[in-house]
């Protein structure tokens, strides 16, 4: 008999746990998710995962984008264009995180975005 995978939504400290490893037990558990399950990831879980590597473990950017690009390969977003130029968007510019999801939005969806904010404008506008 064909048995399903069933499906899980990670939060946020389940994936710092999985990209961190600081707790061996606890990611492994992770692990055991992602190969036993469909795992499932919102854009808002991932910009929190963004903000705590940067301010409480004091990550690279970079290094921030390129851990969690690896394990949002392993999983699933309903919205991975949008997550995906966020991430492209955050590693290229001295923008928070959310500010590059809306950004993303605006190009990938379409939306239009009404912000104060003068840098993520000037990105908005391309200049």
């Amino acid at each position: 008999m064909l048995r399903l995978k069933s499906t899980v939504v990670f939060d946020t400290n389940m994936i710092l746990r999985y990209i961190l490893e600081d707790n061996i037990e606890m990611a492994d558990i992770a692990e055991e998710y992602i190969m036993s399950c469909n795992v499932i990831v919102t854009i808002e879980v991932i910009a929190e995962v963004v903000y705590v590597l940067r301010k409480v473990y004091s990550m690279e950017r970079q290094s921030v984008v390129d851990n969690v690009q690896k394990f949002t390969k392993l999983v699933y977003c309903e919205e991975d264009d949008v997550l995906n130029l966020a991430l492209d968007t955050y590693s290229n510019n001295n923008l928070d995180f959310v500010d590059c999801i809306l950004y993303a939005y605006n190009k990938i969806e379409g939306y239009e975005i009404a912000t104060f904010d003068k840098k993520l404008l000037r990105l908005l506008n391309g200049t």
